[in-house]
C-alpha cells in the first residue's frame, strides 16, 4: 500500500507559473520570465512596443527597447515588453520578437478599438499606451512604464479627438509612469478629462509641477505629488485596495540636464503642428509626423532628449514596482492570523503546502470514464508540510509550520481542523485560492485520477519565510517540502549553510525533487525522503547516470537506489528511500551495525551503509485513504529523530503510522499518538530483521 502512497505523492504535484488570469486564454502569450516573475510576487514592469514599430526609426528603435529592458533588470525587476505578434498578444518579449517588430514594414499601431481586427486577421503590430494597458492588466502586472501619453488633442472641444489612453486609465487599474502628456497636446483639457475620468494624477519629485515630455514644466499641476518609490507604491497600492477600477497616472519629469534643449524643442514642436495643419494630417498620424518634424528640425536632440526620458521612465517605473512588490508582501504578511503567538521555542520548523483533499472511491476495480460511477467521496485535509506537521503535533512535538491560504471557506475549514497544530506562520491571502486537490482511486485503492490547483504554493515566497528566521536559527530540524519555490528552497538552505541547521527535504514527486539541485543548495540538506524515481530525477539533475526503466525485482531495486543514493551522501547526512510495497531502505553513516539517524555535529570522513526495512502488510479492504502514508511515515521519523531514538525504533514508528494513515479516511490519522506508534506497545507484529548492506 505505500506503492499506492508513492504513486499519489508522485502525481499529485500540479503548480504552474502561468498567471491564472492568462493561462487559459489562447489570444495572450505570456513569456515564461514574466509568469515566472509574477508567480513568485517579484516585481515585473510592463514596457509598450509602439515606440518601437512607430515612435522611432531602425536601429534606434531595436537599440532602445533591448537598452530600457536592461535598465529594468538592472533595477531587479523583469521587463514584459507587450505587442502584437501574428494575432497573438505577447506579454513579454524574446531578442527575436524585438526584433521583428523593429525591422517590421507592415506593423500597425494597435490601440484598444484595434485589437479585435488586429487579432481577427493574424497581423502584428506595436500596443500603444491603452492596448499594453489592456494586456498588463490581464496578466497582473500593476506597473507600466511608457514615454508619454496621448491626451486631448489642440481644438478637441471641437473636434472630440480625445486619445483612448485617457479613457483606458478611467477603466483599468494599472499604475501608469510617464513623463506626462507630450506638449503637442491640450495639456489642461487633458487634466480635466482625466478628472473626469477619476484617475488619481501625482507629479514624482519634489514640486506638483506637471510635465510636458520634453519639458519639465508645462504651466499646470498635478493634483497631488509623491517624493520617492515608497511614496508611490503606497499610492498604488491603496488605488489597487479601493477596487476603483481606474488607473493612476505618476508624471516623471525629463532629467534636468536634458530639459535645457527643451525651449528649441517646444519651438520646434510649433512648427510641426503649423505644418500639420496646413497638410491637413489628422489623427493617429499627428503624433508620428510631428516627432518625426521635430527631430529633423532640432537635428536629432529631441530623439536623444526622448530616449533620455524614456531610460530615465524606466529606471523610476522599475524602482517604484519594487517598492509595491515589498508594500504588497508586507501587507500579505500583516494577514498572518496570530502572528503574536508564534512559538520560538519550535523545536521544528515544516514549511510547506496545505490543501483541501477530495477523495473519490469507487466501488469496482475498474472506472468507466464518461459515465456516474458508484462510490463515495469524503473530504480531507493535506498538503505534504501540513501532512508532516500534523504528524509532529500528535507526537508530542509543537512545530511552526509555515504555509499559505486563501481568505475562503476552505481556508477557514482547514485552520479549523487544525486547532491542534502550531499554524501561526499561516499566511492567508486576498484573492487567492486555498490549494485543493482531488484524487479518484479505485476499490483497491490504485489512483485513477489526480487533479489539483497548487498555485497558492507559489506565494510562500523567501522574502515571508525570512520574517520567521528567528524560529528558523532555534530549530532542532527544519523540514521542506518540494511544492515551495526554488527560491525559498534557496534562501534556507543558505542561512542552514551558514548556522549548521539540520533540513529534512521531502521531494513531493519526482518533477519537484530537483528543485535543491539547481544550484548548490541540496549540499546544505542533511535529510531526504525520496522514492525511487525522485531519487533519479535527483541523479539526473547532478548528471549522473540513471536507468531507463526502474527496476521491478527487490533485489535490483535495492542495488539501484543505494547506487543512486551513494553520490547525494558525498553531502546528506542520511537518505531514507522509499520504496512503496518494497518498504523504506535507510542509507547513511555506519553506526554498530546500523545507520545513524541522530543530526551530525560537523562533517567528517565516514564509513557508509544501508539498511532496508520491510513494508507493513496492509490489505485492500483496510486501505481508505493512500494520500498521507508517506508523509505519515516522514514525520513519525523526524519525531525520533529529534526524542534521539535509536534507529531501528525511528523506524518502526514511521511504519506503523504510515499504516495508521491508510486504515484513516485522513491522511494523518486523527487517533495518531505517541502510544500508538510505541513498538512496544504493539501486539503481535513480527519484526523481521533489516538487510544490511555496504555502500562503497
Amino acid at each position: 500500500m505505500m506503492k499506492k502512497a508513492s504513486a499519489l505523492i508522485l502525481r499529485r504535484g500540479i503548480s504552474t507559473f502561468q498567471s491564472k488570469l492568462c493561462k487559459n486564454d489562447s489570444l495572450f502569450r505570456v513569456h515564461p520570465s514574466v509568469s515566472q516573475a509574477l508567480a513568485e510576487n517579484r516585481p515585473v514592469v510592463a514596457l509598450e512596443s509602439t515606440i518601437i514599430t512607430h515612435g522611432m526609426p531602425y536601429p534606434h528603435n531595436l537599440s532602445t527597447a533591448k537598452e530600457v529592458e536592461a535598465i529594468v533588470r538592472a533595477e531587479e525587476a523583469t521587463p514584459a515588453t507587450v505587442g502584437v505578434i501574428e494575432g497573438k498578444i505577447h506579454i513579454g518579449l524574446s531578442s527575436e520578437e524585438l526584433d521583428h517588430l523593429a525591422r517590421c514594414k507592415s506593423s500597425l499601431k494597435v490601440s484598444r478599438r484595434d485589437l479585435p481586427y488586429i487579432i481577427s486577421k493574424g497581423l502584428s503590430g506595436g500596443t500603444t499606451v491603452s492596448a499594453t494597458m489592456i494586456a498588463a492588466h490581464r496578466a497582473g502586472i500593476p506597473v507600466f512604464v511608457t514615454g508619454g501619453i496621448g491626451g486631448v488633442h489642440r481644438d478637441g472641444e471641437n473636434s472630440l479627438d480625445i486619445s483612448a489612453d485617457l479613457t483606458e486609465l478611467g477603466r483599468t487599474p494599472i499604475a501608469v509612469i510617464s513623463a506626462g502628456v507630450k506638449s503637442i497636446l491640450d495639456i489642461g483639457r487633458t487634466l480635466e478629462f482625466l478628472e473626469t475620468q477619476g484617475v488619481c494624477v501625482a507629479t514624482y519629485g519634489s514640486s506638483k509641477n506637471f510635465p510636458a515630455f520634453f519639458s519639465p514644466q508645462s504651466g499646470f499641476s498635478s493634483p497631488y505629488q509623491v517624493c520617492n518609490p515608497e511614496e508611490a507604491a503606497k499610492l498604488i497600492a491603496s488605488t489597487l485596495s479601493l477596487g476603483l477600477q481606474t488607473g493612476v497616472l505618476l508624471a516623471v519629469p525629463i532629467p534636468e540636464e536634458h530639459a535645457a534643449a527643451g525651449q528649441q524643442i517646444e519651438q520646434a514642436i510649433q512648427t510641426a503642428v503649423t505644418e500639420a495643419s496646413g497638410k491637413g494630417i489628422t489623427g493617429r498620424d499627428v503624433t508620428p509626423f510631428i516627432l518625426q518634424k521635430v527631430n529633423e528640425l532640432t537635428e536629432g536632440k529631441s530623439l536623444q532628449a526622448n530616449i533620455a526620458l524614456i531610460r530615465n521612465n524606466a529606471k523610476v517605473g522599475s524602482q517604484i514596482a519594487c517598492a509595491l512588490s515589498k508594500h504588497t508582501n508586507k501587507r500579505k504578511l500583516r494577514s498572518t492570523p496570530n502572528r503574536h503567538e508564534i512559538k520560538s521555542e519550535s523545536d521544528i520548523v515544516v514549511i510547506g503546502g496545505i490543501n483541501v483533499d477530495f477523495i473519490a472511491k469507487g466501488k469496482t476495480q475498474t472506472l468507466h470514464f464518461g459515465k456516474t460511477n458508484p462510490g463515495s467521496v469524503c473530504e480531507s485535509f493535506g498538503g505534504v508540510g501540513r501532512n508532516i506537521a500534523d504528524s509532529l503535533s500528535r507526537l508530542g512535538h509543537r512545530p511552526l509550520f509555515i504555509s499559505a491560504t486563501g481568505a475562503d471557506s476552505h481556508s477557514d475549514a482547514v485552520l479549523n481542523y487544525c486547532k491542534h497544530m502550531n499554524t501561526s506562520g499561516v499566511a492567508r491571502l486576498q484573492d487567492q485560492n486555498t490549494a485543493t486537490y482531488c484524487a479518484v482511486i479505485t476499490e483497491s485503492g490504485e489512483l485513477s485520477l489526480g487533479l489539483g490547483d497548487m498555485d497558492i504554493h507559489q506565494q510562500i515566497t523567501e522574502h515571508y519565510v525570512s520574517q520567521f528566521e528567528k524560529q528558523l536559527l532555534s530549530a532542532t530540524l527544519v523540514c521542506l517540502d518540494g511544492n515551495i519555490p526554488v527560491s525559498t528552497i534557496d534562501y534556507v538552505c543558505s542561512v542552514a549553510r551558514k548556522h549548521n541547521i539540520n533540513v529534512w527535504y521531502e521531494p513531493t514527486d519526482s518533477e519537484k525533487a530537483c528543485k535543491p539541485f539547481l544550484s548548490d543548495a541540496w549540499k546544505s540538506l542533511s535529510y531526504s525522503s525520496p522514492n525511487l524515481a525522485e531519487l533519479c530525477t535527483m541523479n539526473q539533475k547532478l548528471g549522473i547516470q540513471t536507468p531507463e526503466e526502474l527496476p521491478s525485482s527487490l533485489d535490483e531495486v535495492l542495488s539501484v537506489a543505494v547506487a543512486l543514493s551513494r553520490p547525494l551522501l558525498e553531502h546528506l547526512h542520511c537518505l531514507v528511500v522509499t520504496l512503496g510495497a518494497n518498504g523504506v531502505l535507510l542509507c547513511g553513516e555506519h553506526d554498530a551495525g546500523s545507520v545513524n539517524l541522530q543530526p551530525r555535529k560537523q562533517k567528517k570522513k565516514r564509513k557508509l551503509c544501508a539498511l532496508h526495512y520491510p513494508a507493513l502488510t496492509v490489505t485492500a479492504e483496510e486501505t481508505m485513504n493512500v494520500s498521507g502514508a508517506g508523509d505519515s511515515l516522514a514525520g513519525a521519523l523526524m519525531a525520533g529523530i529529534v526524542q534521539k531514538q535509536k534507529t531501528d525504533r525511528c523506524v518502526r514508528m514511521g511504519l506503523l503510522a504510515a499504516r495508521l494513515s491508510l486504515a484513516s479516511p485522513h491522511p494523518i490519522a486523527p487517533m495518531l499518538t505517541l502510544d500508538c506508534v510505541d513498538p512496544d506497545n504493539v501486539q503481535n507484529q513480527n519484526w523481521p530483521k533489516p538487510s544490511f548492506m555496504w555502500i562503497d
